[in-house]
């Protein structure tokens, strides 16, 4: 989601309830011709730790329920945006959503490749603002481990993945032009992360929104072209080999001047660091 559905001006980046979805309207056109907006397709074993969260009771079967993106940072621990757990995206409180899954190693949605792993827990951050969007990420806790193998780590803070110019790449089943046109199968875009600065003077607050450096970091390319899209939040920003972001929102898709803004994955482990000790993710929070 790029901001609730009520902010005109900035684009929700999970997929519309209905099973054939109306398509959300972008603030500015995109080529016709890409996906992960400006992207290209990659098969799942380039990315095995990206993963489709999946609904067929709620979004249907056409994209084998898939609504967000999501990525495992362990074997039983998938991360994805806090606003795909809200009751407007499943209909429901996370603790009573009916058929969430993880699908993981899965190139093309509605092959029988990879795994559907039930979503046992989920535990949203309880500082998430809605409203400015920082602290956006939950945790999802998995049924069946996944292989080591199918696992990222995670940057800390400080990690060199951050610098601005370093590039970087996404991934999803998103919109491939900003219209409601998904893509069936995964998808990548190379960016490169921004600087604060940069994404300060892009998002200064007011209709489109304000970045937060301490939650949030934000990438993409000047002339704008590649981006994530709607269908990609909660997926993967990955640089160096390292998890450095979130797909959290942004204004429209591949906008010159409008570039994507990502949950900062520093942050995640700094709430997951102060949450340690507590009763910690559980089911409902």
């Amino acid at each position: 989601m790029r901001r609730p559905l009520a902010r005109a001006l900035t684009r929700p980046l999970v997929l519309a309830a209905a099973a054939s979805a109306i398509p959300l309207v972008s603030a500015a056109p995109v080529a016709a011709d890409s996906i992960v907006v400006g992207g290209f397709p990659v098969d799942v074993s380039v990315s095995p730790w990206t993963v489709a969260l999946s609904s067929r009771d709620r979004f249907g079967g056409t994209r084998a329920g898939q609504f967000c993106g999501g990525v495992a940072v362990s074997r039983t621990a998938v991360l994805t945006a806090a606003h795909c757990m809200g009751d407007d995206v499943l209909g429901a409180p996370p603790h009573r959503a009916r058929d969430l899954k993880a699908v993981t190693g899965r190139t093309d949605l509605l092959s029988a490749r990879g795994r559907e792993i039930a979503v046992r827990d989920v535990w949203v951050n309880p500082g998430y603002d809605a409203v400015s969007n920082a602290g956006d990420f939950a945790v999802l806790t998995l049924a069946e481990p996944l292989p080591q193998s199918s696992v990222i780590g995670m940057a800390a803070a400080g990690d060199t993945a951050y610098e601005p110019g370093t590039a970087a790449t996404v991934y999803g089943w998103g919109d491939l032009t900003g219209s409601g046109d998904y893509a069936g199968s995964l998808h990548a875009a190379r960016l490169h992360v921004l600087s604060d600065a940069r994404c300060e003077e892009a998002y200064p607050g007011g209709a489109d929104g304000a970045y937060l450096p301490e939650s949030m970091l934000c990438a993409g390319e000047a002339q704008g072209g590649r981006d994530a899209c709607q269908g990609d939040s909660g997926g993967p920003l990955v640089a160096q080999g390292r998890l450095i972001g979130l797909v959290s929102w942004g204004s429209g898709c591949g906008r010159a001047g409008s570039p994507g803004v990502y949950t900062r994955v520093s942050d995640v482990l700094r709430t997951l660091g102060r949450h340690r000790g507590s009763p910690g993710p559980h089911k409902g929070a």
